[in-house]
């Protein structure tokens, strides 16, 4: 990693271009807003829409249940994939425009649908939001704050995102008892589809300029690099950007497992929608709202020990869950699962930019963001099947010992403050 400079001004290029958070808080304030809208449209179906499948459209899988989140999982991470090529070639704003676009029609498409397809079709279409969208808030802000401060923009940015997931689930639970679970609680998604496009069209700046600036001040030379080689590098060859890969798949994969499972398995027990939804909000709030502190300390502590350490808080509260059937240790889990989420997922982020070279990290980021959100659907589907056969509870536990290995391979894998050397 280059060597830190004092916040505001890292450096200065042509047009007053600066790196820093200080220096450029009017658009990271702005895009922290917008991603709190991102992650508000996955709010809206965290708590209602798996109780939508069964109880509106009485369908009796859990896998067939779980498949629109198999279909968010693999259009969002093949969003991902491309999205940093996309962002190089025509700049960050117009992909982050062109994901709230397809994001437009999603809640209509929620509240009207006649069908469960129409449901699956509606995920498509939030996969490609969440991958441009969210992708894009995210490397923006990685370009705007420069070397030094990797892991605060990415917190922040988490925190903003998943603050207003667990929000929107709290939201969306007490509005579903109160009026049903459809169209009531999806009207917030119009509000955040609305807002969010709008900021994105009339408000945001690109952050090329800031790129290469960095770039400039970077004393690692850069080869030529092709995207394929990158997606190896990122996927296999490199030790870091390997351990960061696959704790991110696994991360997302018990997510999924538990956006789909988690609604059945309490409804299971008798609990009512709206205590669902604290359930549900409790996780991805408490995971939003740490992120402000953990992803400060992997500046400062180092990525390895974080990610190893929430991987393994994860897996407790997995377990915690599958093994207790009263509101209180459900809860208890969920604030597992979320201390140990926050604790893994910025600093995920920050250790893939650390070994990446800023001519190509919106690249590898993308990769990165690839495996870790395949995860969603290996999860959802993995975790159907099982349920199905063998019930929730053995769903849960295995997630949480797949859990637990991966936080073993990153400790036995990742090497602390390793860079590229491309």
């Amino acid at each position: 990693m280059s060597a830190p400079v004092a916040d505001p001004a890292i450096g200065s290029g042509a047009g007053g271009v600066t790196l820093g958070l200080r220096a450029n808080w009017p658009q990271f304030a702005l895009l922290v807003l917008i991603n709190a809208f991102v992650g508000g449209m996955v709010g809206i179906e965290r708590t209602v829409v798996p109780l939508i499948g069964s109880e509106e459209f009485h369908l009796a899988s859990t896998t067939l249940i779980v498949s629109f989140i198999v279909s968010f999982g693999v259009v969002k991470a093949c969003a991902n994939l491309v999205s940093g090529q996309l962002a190089d070639i025509w700049g960050r704003r117009r992909v982050l425009v062109l994901g709230w676009l397809f994001g437009l029609p999603v809640p209509f498409m929620i509240m009207w649908a006649p069908r469960w397809g129409w449901v699956i079709a509606a995920n498509a279409l939030l996969g490609i939001n969440q991958g441009f969208a969210w992708s894009m808030t995210v490397i923006m802000k990685v370009d705007l704050v420069g070397p030094k401060s990797r892991g605060l923009a990415v917190g922040l940015n988490e925190f903003a995102g998943y603050l207003a997931v667990g929000l929107t689930a709290f939201l969306t639970g007490y509005l579903a008892a109160e009026y049903g679970l459809r169209p009531v609680p999806i009207y917030l998604g119009v509000a955040y589809a609305v807002l969010g496009t709008t900021l994105s069209i009339l408000l945001v700046r690109d952050t090329r300029d800031h790129v290469r600036l960095e770039i400039g001040n970077s004393p690692r030379a850069a080869a030529a690099i092709g995207f394929w080689e990158i997606f190896v590098l990122t996927s296999f060859r490199d030790r870091n950007l390997f351990a960061a890969s696959q704790a991110g798949l696994v991360n997302n994969l018990n997510d999924g497992m538990s956006w789909g499972i988690f609604p059945l398995f309490f409804a299971g027990f008798g609990l009512g929608v709206e205590r669902i939804g604290i359930l549900k909000a409790m996780y991805p709030a408490t995971w939003g709202i740490l992120q402000v502190a953990t992803g400060p300390l992997s500046d400062r502590w180092g990525r390895k020990g974080l990610i190893v350490g929430g991987m393994w808080v994860q897996a407790g509260g997995l377990l915690l869950t599958a093994l207790t059937t009263t509101f209180m240790s459900w809860l208890a889990g969920s604030l597992l699962l979320g201390i140990g989420t926050a604790m893994v997922y910025p600093s995920l982020i920050a250790a893939v930019s650390d070994a990446s070279h800023p001519t190509w990290r919106a690249r590898s980021l993308s990769v990165y963001r690839f495996w870790r959100d395949l995860g969603y659907a290996i999860g959802a589907l993995s975790a159907g099947i099982i349920a199905d056969r063998f019930g929730f509870s053995w769903a849960i536990t295995s997630i949480a010992a797949l859990t637990f290995l991966s936080g073993a391979i990153v400790a036995l894998s990742m090497r602390e403050g390793a860079t590229s050397s491309s």
